[in-house]
């Protein structure tokens, strides 16, 4: 699934289900679903995310990237701040950089809740303890929708290899797959115009 279409099943997912969850109504929320429902794709050097992160948008490029940064923070950790997040971000970076796409932690079960811990540490920190909410639905809706492609998705990756998918999937690139995530991209489109207004007159 595009990376545009995750970001818009993930923000119909929120608004849909915001009135039963921790905290008010905020774009911050908005943005954390967006971002997590995307975030996934990290694995790929194409992706939404790594368009503003890589200079060169490839393979060698992605693991040279996010290996310094994954190493650097390590190092950093061990001079200086003996800390388990910063710790969890560098070894984040550095699954990351030596996963590729829809084979490696990202697409599991694992790598979201790794990521979470992350975003939970954080929101914590500075008291907004609903964000990993916010983010588990983006990060879980992409999983739940790269189940619907032919591809599946590694849920149990690294104890297991086997990609998991539902019984009805299409081809992403296909004609009937383009058709389905422009429909989807459409209703999700009308239902935040029509969604936002009712949660900000409440």
């Amino acid at each position: 699934m595009k990376g545009k279409t995750h970001a818009e099943v993930g923000i119909v997912t929120f608004l849909s289900v915001y009135n039963v969850l921790p905290g008010k109504f905020n774009y911050i929320g908005l943005l954390i679903v967006a971002f997590s429902s995307i975030l996934p794709d990290v694995d790929h050097p194409k992706s939404i995310i790594n368009k503003y992160i890589l200079p060169f948008r490839n393979k060698t490029s992605k693991i040279m990237v996010y290996s310094s940064l994954g190493i650097g923070l390590l190092w950093y950790d061990y001079l200086y701040t003996k800390a388990p997040i910063i710790k969890a971000i560098g070894i984040s970076f550095i699954i990351i950089a030596v996963s590729s796409h829809r084979n490696g932690l990202t697409h599991s079960l694992m790598g979201m809740i790794l990521f979470s811990f992350i975003i939970g540490y954080l929101g914590n920190m500075y008291n907004v303890h609903y964000l990993v909410y916010y983010f588990m639905i983006g990060y879980g809706m992409h999983l739940l929708c790269d189940m619907v492609t032919n591809r599946g998705v590694p849920l149990f990756y690294p104890f297991k290899n086997k990609k998991f998918k539902l019984p009805l999937t299409y081809n992403t690139n296909s004609k009937i797959g383009c058709v389905i995530e422009d429909f989807l991209m459409i209703f999700g489109l009308l239902f935040t115009i029509y969604k936002l207004p009712i949660i900000f007159c409440k």
